[in-house]
């Protein structure tokens, strides 16, 4: 092989590499390449920091409410539906034994929220009893409604909450969360059981008990109640007598249980 035929070769070669880099025309015209650039440029793609904004822009623009009509809301669930107006007297629930200090409770709260005007008087029901134990006769103060405390107010948003909050206070009197006044004729009886001149005799004994007989003409004696007369305070007891059983009328102090 002669040297003119490598160098022309050689020649042919990068005839051939000169048209393979020829460029080639593309299938979009002018003009559509440029409408694509277009729509390229017109599509907004949000970044991570515009979506936030975004969304705080939304809770920003979310009506807010007033934290006064939250606690309005809240209240208005507790109060009755139906407000009585002017004063009343109100019944609320303590645990029985605490209604004295419930009541010095109340008491307090009154005088240190300034509810004077608002939150009138608060009465534990009491009556006097006369009881008889160990041969030994003495006056006691028993509560009429064990448990119960009475509130003469007028019934408000802020009345309700005072009484409501009080230590020992579990809640008002009522059907649900309404709270129930007295009626005029229920109040007239408990004041007038309040203040009954005579006090009441507390019974220790029932019928079919054995008792003893501590004053009259039949002192010590022991016999079996055969009748309890509440109105009369009245007591009958069988005593026995030379081996018969002869009915004596008593008084309720006049007997014990034995």
């Amino acid at each position: 092989m002669s040297l003119q035929e490598p160098k022309d070769q050689f020649e042919r070669e990068i005839e051939d590499s000169d048209e393979e880099s020829a460029p080639v025309e593309s299938p979009l015209s002018s003009s559509d390449t440029f409408a694509s650039s277009d729509e390229s440029e017109s599509v907004d793609v949000p970044t991570s920091d515009e979506t936030e904004s975004s969304d705080s822009d939304d809770e920003l623009e979310k009506p807010r409410v007033p934290v006064k009509e939250k606690q309005s809301a809240a209240s208005d669930e507790s109060l009755p539906s139906d407000i009585p107006e002017g004063p009343a007297w109100f019944v609320i629930h303590c645990y029985s034994g605490y209604e004295n200090k419930v009541r010095h409770n109340l008491e307090q709260r009154i005088e240190t929220m300034g509810m004077k005007d608002r939150i009138f008087d608060v009465v534990i029901p009491t009556q006097e009893e006369i009881e008889v134990k160990d041969g030994k006769r003495r006056t006691v103060e028993r509560h009429i409604f064990p448990g119960y405390v009475l509130v003469n107010m007028q019934l408000t948003e802020e009345s309700w909450y005072v009484v409501r909050n009080t230590p020992g206070v579990t809640g008002f009197v009522g059907m649900g969360n309404n709270p129930t006044p007295l009626r005029p004729e229920e109040v007239s009886q408990i004041i007038k059981r309040m203040e009954a001149e005579a006090p009441t005799v507390k019974v220790t004994y029932k019928v079919g008990e054995r008792v003893r007989i501590i004053d009259g003409p039949f002192n010590d004696f022991r016999g079996m109640v055969s009748e309890i007369d509440m109105e009369r305070t009245k007591v009958r007891v069988m005593v026995s007598f030379f081996g018969r059983e002869t009915p004596v009328e008593l008084d309720f102090l006049q007997v014990e249980k034995a």
